[in-house]
């Protein structure tokens, strides 16, 4: 029999039984896609991480990421949680004179080598990393009314100011919905039957302004089925795609630009999100997230 250790941790909050759950396997070594598919499915959470040796010495790890249903090649929630988890472990296992108030590595990915900057201690940390491929347009959504019809919404509450519904991908592909109100998001739900209309399965990102904060924020919900997530407290790999979002319709001038993103806070799950944009010249130069992390729980799969 062998013995695989795991950690859970709840992301992008620093409390726990917040934020995000995820399952990370620290010990996939032997595993194949199929077995990792079928822990995935066990755990049940939005997404479990399995840990490899890397491909390249100078990095930390490889990484493989698999919702209940298949896996993806990025997202944001497991690699934040895992680079924390990581940097806790060398932190135990370094002299404490000798450790450093943060540590910085890479961690690779299918979309490529994700930077990470991590501070760590006491069963939490923070992280931020950097992805390694830009948002990617894919053009506009659905029609307003054919989303309304598939959230429980009026076509009157999909999109306010220049924004509407548009399709963007960091690694996994989204359909970004504008929605008119924080009343009218918290009212949203899926209709599987009308969602099937829409075509081609798609997770569905809504956002509106958040009335609660200053500055640029905003309050998200994320709804995937397809992928087994019939709702997600918080999804970085969504929160990076929506920097192309913001580029395009909220005219956000040269520098870099800093906004808040709440999630989460309709399920009771209550998340917050720290993108980061770098834009000059009317382009989009990078992309950075940033969250909290912190260990809920320990054991091993015995199989």
């Amino acid at each position: 029999m062998t013995r695989r250790r795991f950690v859970t941790l709840d992301v992008f909050t620093d409390e726990p039984f917040a934020g995000n759950p995820l399952a990370v396997v620290l010990d996939a070594g032997g595993l194949d896609g199929a077995a990792m598919q079928r822990i995935a499915r066990e755990f049940n959470l939005s997404e479990t991480v399995f840990v490899e040796a890397p491909a390249e010495a100078r990095h930390r790890a490889a990484l493989r990421i698999f919702t209940p249903t298949r896996e993806l090649p990025f997202a944001g929630h497991p690699t934040l949680g895992t680079a924390v988890l990581l940097a806790l472990q060398d932190r135990a296992a370094t002299d404490v004179a000798a450790q450093a108030d943060a540590v910085a590595f890479g961690l690779e990915e299918g979309i490529g080598t994700v930077p990470c900057l991590v501070e760590a201690g006491a069963g939490r940390g923070r992280a931020r990393f950097k992805i390694p491929v830009l948002p990617a347009y894919l053009g506009d959504g659905p029609d307003p009314a054919a989303l309304a019809a598939a959230l429980g919404l009026a076509p009157g509450d999909i999109g306010f100011g220049a924004h509407a519904p548009s399709r963007h991908a960091a690694g996994p592909t989204f359909t970004f919905v504008p929605v008119a109100s924080r009343a009218r998001l918290d009212a949203a739900t899926v209709d599987p039957s009308a969602l099937a209309r829409l075509g081609e399965p798609t997770a569905l990102y809504l956002y509106t302004p958040d009335p609660e904060a200053l500055g640029q924020s905003y309050q998200a919900r994320m709804f995937a089925p397809h992928l087994g997530v019939p709702e997600d407290p918080a999804t970085g790999s969504a929160a990076a795609a929506f920097a192309g979002v913001l580029t395009q319709f909220a005219a956000l001038g040269s520098g870099v630009h800093d906004v808040a993103i709440r999630q989460g806070v309709a399920m009771g799950r209550p998340s917050t999100i720290a993108l980061q944009l770098d834009i000059a010249e009317g382009a989009l130069r990078s992309v950075e997230i940033g969250g909290s992390a912190v260990i809920v729980s320990e054991g091993a799969l015995l199989a």
